[in-house]
Formats: structure tokens, sequence, C-alpha cells
């Protein structure tokens, strides 16, 4: 694939609900541009953006694809992005690097969910963009009825630049409102035609032009004048109001017959914005040595810095390094900063990667998409850079876990293979982590959602033939007491040569520290040089309550009588006296048992609050306050038990229809109602 100027680049994300058909878009561009002979199908699993073996078993994207196409003498690098909001963070990463981004709309479904949060994360990330209603062949939503749900729903930006030939079953193709010209499916592919003349577009026309207008200054004095506009005044406007993100078109196809395809293509070339024209065409990062901004133009003469913004664990190939540049430009067998690692890498080969499959290249230039393989310490979210122009980018922003499973091999002799796997894997989705905890001794996952996890786990099977377990996380409780006790601990032990003697009197009563020990020995009771011995005694006993066996905390422990024998008085002997006066009288100091307590931050829309009140107050939750935020949306903030939290993340997507996030982070931990803590000290035992 030849190298293209950076204005004949476009860099374009296709976003929307899962099933709206975005990948079978993708196909019909690569037919309709000639880079395949015949259309892939995700039911049979031969499109080129659903490659890995997860995506052909399930029939849905995972990943972002990365798919390079050639129509025009232009250039168009699509980012394919999954749909399932449980790899949110593919999505994420794609925007990073997209100058456009295009919603596609189920015709037979309307406004999704996915296509509202779509929507608000490229508005929210200035990126200007368009939406394609496909399957426009089948189903039961009229048009109008369409664009009434999307300027209610997406607001008064949206701008139809077509009007249907019919509809469901007629559907025959489009009236190009800009252009001026009908599109009409032959049975094969689209063409040229008449307007039909019961088709009145004079409405949305002048819609358009309204727009136009408002782009330039000398452009609406001619409009308020009743002159027309040019053809190229109408581009031109239109293309500054769509890069500006003051209008948002709408255009309608379908992706399986290859209706609206060339229009698509004429659409993203003359209204979305060239790498130059995003960000006043600079980009900026600082400067490691000194932490200053720094600089660099959107081209190819200044110093060479790109960002990673996807990596690819393939079992053949090795890592793969999805990459774009923003400044300069990379030629293979060169060696790069890494300015994350502070190391060097090796560049030594590059390619344009369509799906899994290399293009080969010699260069790539600024505002151009590339990988290159077996990067030694590059990660996702890393920056590249020429090694005496040093640069370091903003790192990508993921979305944090938000559900955890525990995961143990089903052959014990997998346990350190699991681990190296499963870290493989966070290479390749930085959205997934892993965690062991030592407490409870168990290796634990962390996702965005069930979907997520269970993918994960199939690949550790298909990728690296370790075959696992999975089961709910344990709860780390904690156990402590409520009432003041004093108690004497005596170690005692003849054996044939010298003894073992150590007393102590220990008083233990609550406290709002973790641990506090405190000495109140006086006239030599106990020696000076034991007492340290006595305080890692109970700091060794702590560990264990005596309740179901979970560390003790939150009470002190005051050392202010005892007794010591002159010759067999020892360090050992006084460590088992306070050992034995922790397990005498902790459990008559009332011990109870304390849970985990999470600080949860709920995002959701007005209508679904009296749905998440209820549903937290049956959670044991406790309300600290709520916080009006963007969209329509209320932040709510409480406190709720840990072990009510576990499939919060399934649970708040069924009850706010997807349309709810949350944010978990520990808060405290508190005393357990007895009922149901007798339900851990009896399964404890």
């Amino acid at each position: 694939m030849k190298n293209y100027e950076m204005s004949q680049i476009r860099n374009v994300a296709f976003l929307g609900h899962g099933g709206s058909g975005k990948s079978t878009l993708v196909e019909s561009l690569l037919y309709t541009s000639g880079a395949t002979k015949r259309m892939g199908c995700v039911e049979e699993g031969t499109t080129i953006s659903d490659f890995d073996k997860e995506e052909v078993h399930r029939r849905f994207s995972i990943n972002t694809s990365v798919i390079p196409l050639e129509y025009g003498g232009h250039k168009y690098n699509i980012l394919d992005t999954p749909g399932y909001f449980d790899f949110k963070g593919e999505v994420v990463s794609a925007l990073r690097v997209a100058g456009g981004g295009v919603i596609v709309i189920d015709a037979t479904a309307g406004v999704e969910v996915g296509v509202e949060k779509a929507w608000r994360m490229l508005e929210e990330r200035g990126i200007p963009k368009l939406i394609f209603i496909n399957k426009m062949d089948k189903g039961f939503i009229s048009y109008e009825k369409l664009l009434g749900e999307m300027k209610e729903k997406l607001g008064k930006k949206v701008a139809p630049f077509c009007i249907p030939m019919g509809e469901k079953d007629d559907f025959q193709g489009f009236v190009n409102v800009v252009d001026l010209k009908g599109r009409r499916f032959d049975g094969k592919k689209c063409v040229d035609c008449e307007i039909p003349e019961d088709i009145d577009y004079s409405g949305v026309r002048d819609m358009l032009f309204e727009a136009v207008a408002e782009t330039d200054e000398e452009l609406m004095e001619k409009y308020f004048g009743g002159e027309e506009f040019t053809v190229e005044e109408i581009h031109r406007g239109l293309h500054k109001g769509v890069v500006a993100g003051d209008v948002v078109p709408v255009v309608v196809g379908s992706a399986l017959k290859g209706i609206g395809i060339h229009t698509l293509f004429d659409m993203l070339y003359d209204y979305m914005p060239t790498p130059q024209e995003m960000h006043e065409g600079v980009r900026e990062g600082i400067n490691p040595t000194n932490d200053e901004i720094e600089v660099r133009r959107v081209d190819e003469k200044d110093p060479f810095s790109a960002i990673v913004f996807k990596t690819i664990v393939d079992p053949f190939v090795g890592k793969i390094s999805l990459f774009k540049v923003n400044s300069g430009s990379l030629k293979r067998d060169t060696e790069v900063l890494n300015v994350n690692r502070n190391k060097k890498e090796r560049i030594a080969n590059i390619s344009f990667l369509r799906g899994i499959n290399q293009l080969e290249a010699n260069e790539i230039k600024a505002g151009d998409i590339g990988a290159t393989t077996k990067l030694q310490y590059t990660q996702t979210g890393d920056t590249l850079c020429d090694k005496s122009s040093p640069i370091r980018y903003e790192d990508i922003n993921f979305p944090k876990a938000c559900l955890y499973l525990a995961v143990e091999p089903q052959d014990k002799t997998d346990d350190e293979k699991i681990s190296t796997c499963l870290q493989k894997l966070t290479e390749e989705d930085p959205t997934f982590v892993v965690d062991r905890n030592y407490e409870t001794k168990q290796l634990l996952i962390g996702g965005q959602g069930e979907k997520h996890l269970k993918v994960v786990i199939h690949k550790l099977e298909n990728k690296f033939g370790v075959h696992s377990v999975i089961s709910e996380p344990k709860i780390s409780y904690r156990e402590t007491i409520k009432k003041v006790i004093e108690v004497q601990g005596k170690h005692k032990k003849q054996t044939g040569g010298s003894g073992q003697y150590g007393d102590v009197h220990i008083k233990f009563e609550p406290s709002s520290e973790e641990f506090v020990f405190e000495d109140k020995i006086h006239g030599g009771s106990v020696p000076k040089q034991y007492i340290p011995a006595v305080e890692k005694g109970l700091i060794e006993a702590k560990v264990k309550g005596v309740l179901a066996g979970y560390p003790m905390i939150n009470f002190k422990a005051t050392l202010y009588d005892g007794s010591y024998h002159s010759v067999d008085s020892n360090e050992h002997s006084f460590k088992q006296a306070a050992i034995l006066a922790f397990r005498k009288g902790i459990p008559e100091a009332k011990p109870v048992l304390l849970e985990p307590v999470m600080k949860v931050e709920i995002t959701i829309p007005d209508d679904y609050m009296g749905d998440i009140m209820g549903d937290l107050n049956k959670r044991r939750g406790r309300i600290l306050g709520m916080d009006p935020t963007d969209h329509g949306e209320q932040k709510v903030v409480a406190e709720v038990p840990q072990n009510e939290m576990l499939k919060y993340a399934t649970d708040l997507r069924a009850l706010t229809q997807a349309r709810g996030s949350f944010e978990l982070s520990f808060e405290k931990f508190q005393e357990m109602p007895d009922n149901l803590a007798q339900g851990v000290i009896e399964s404890s035992k």
C-alpha cells in the first residue's frame, strides 16, 4: 500500500449498538473499493475485521480492528469498534486516534442505548461525526419517525443529507439532497437516477442551506440576500460545520446490498477532518526532561512521535503494536525512544495492518496509522518518539474494572502458568486486570462485565491451553472487640535443662486505630529487654482472630504487670505468654465480625433514580449524597457492604438498560449484623 498525502487521509471510527451492522458495513466498503472480491459474512465468520477466534465463534466484535482502504485516490483508515458495552475500552482506544466517527444505527431498532453512548463519547471528545442508518431494506420504523427520535435523543444538530426512496421491502435507494441526485439499487449495485417527482426535498435542503450560512459571515449575507449557493460553497460550508461539530449529517443505506456505500465514501472524504485539521494541527505532550508542555505540529518535517493505541497478542506472529504517527515519519530499521518506559526500541519492520493481515510499508507518515511487531517494552498507551526530541503524550484513560471473579486452574500444575498467561492478556486488553489476594489466597481477574471475563477465560483456553474454574471472590473480613478485658498469660515449661518462663498481665480494649501497644510496666516486673517480645507475640496472634480466623483490628493492648524468672525467662517465653493472653482474653472481650464497606459512585439518568435508591436499600446501603451532572444525569454516592456489590455490574446494567455506570473504592470496615456474621463464622469452620 502506497503512502498518501495527509490531506487525502481520513481516520474514522465506526461506533454503534451491538448488531447494528458495523462489521458488515466495513465489508461492504472493502468490496466496493476493490480490496476484496466478495463480501465476508459475520454469521459465517469470514469478515476481515472479526479475525479473532472468539469473534468468529461468538459472531460479534470483541476487538477494535483497523481496516485501511484505498478509494478514489484517497485513503481511509476505518476503526471498526465493538458494540457491546463490556468492550468499551476498545472504543476508547480507537477514539484516541480517530479524526471522525460514524454512528451506525439499525433502522429496525431505532436509537438504542449503544447509539446514545457512542454519541456521548464523540461529543465529550469533540470528534466530528455522521450517522449512517443501516438496514433500510428491513424493519418497521419510518424515516420520519426515526429522524424525530434522533432529534429528541441526540439533539438538533442532526441533519438529513438523504431522503429514502421507499422503505422496508420497497427501499430502492435515496436522494442525495446536497448534490441533488438520485441513487437507485438495480439489483446488483447503486446507479445514478432521476429524482422521483413525488419526493419533496425542498424543506430538507433549506435546512442544510441554513446550516451552511451559519458557518461563514459572507455566506450568511448571501443567504439572507436570497442568492443561491454554489456546489463548492455548500460543500465548504457543510465541511466547516461538521468539523466544528455543529452539523451531524444523516445518510441512509443497506450494507448488505451495498446501497449508500459510494455516498458514504464521498461523505467521509468531503466532511470528515484531515489529521491536520483536528486540534488546530498540533498535538500537546510533556517534555520528560523538564515536565514542561511540548508541542508537535502534525507535519512530516517535525521530529517523529507516535502513540501506541492497541496491542494484539498473536500466538504465531507475537506481539503486534498499532500506532498513529502524530508528527514526522517512521521508517523500518529505526531506533526510537519509549518515553513511558525510558527504553530504546528497535523498529525492525513496519506495515499497514488490515484486520490481522500485514500490508508491507517502507514508511509511515504523520497522520497515518501503522503497525510493528515484537517491541520488547512497549504497551498500549505508550509514546514512541525521536531519541533527540522526547515527548510524552497523555495516557489513554481506560475504564476501571467493575466486576471481579476468582480463577484457578483445573490442573494444579498450571498454577504458575495461569498467572503468566493472564498477564499476557492484560497487555492486549488494558481494561482487564489480574490481582492476587494474598489474604484469601485467590487469584482475581477483573473486567467490564460477565461477557468480558468469559471471553478472557476462553482466550486463556484457546491461546494458551490452560483450562480454569471461576468462582465468586472471597471477602476479606476483619474481627475486633467491643469490651474491655484484663487477662493473664503465663507460659511455663520445664525440661531437663533450663526451662521457659514468661508471665504477662494485659488489658485489651477497643481503639479507633488499627493496633496500639502500650507499655505501663513499673518496678521492673517485666524486664525491658522482654517487652518487644510481648508486642511481637501480639502482632503474630492478631493475624488470626478467634471468631472465624480473620485478622483482628481496632484494639489496644496495654502491658501493665507480669513476672519473670532470673534463669528461665527469655524473649521466646514472653512472646508465647502474650499469645496465650490474646487467645484467653479476646473471646471474653465480646469479639465481633467486621465487613469491608465500599464507597460507590453511580451515574444514572434521572428516570432510574427511584429504582437505584430502592435497590441500594436492599443491599444495606447508606446514601451519602446526590449531585446532578451533565446530560440530565445524577451521581449517587453511597456506602455499601462489599458482599452486596459482587455482581453489581450485571445488576446495574439490567436496572438501567445499560445506561448506568459506577466506580467502587474501599472505604472502611464496619460491624456486620449478627445473623449474617453467624453464617460467615459457620462457613469458616
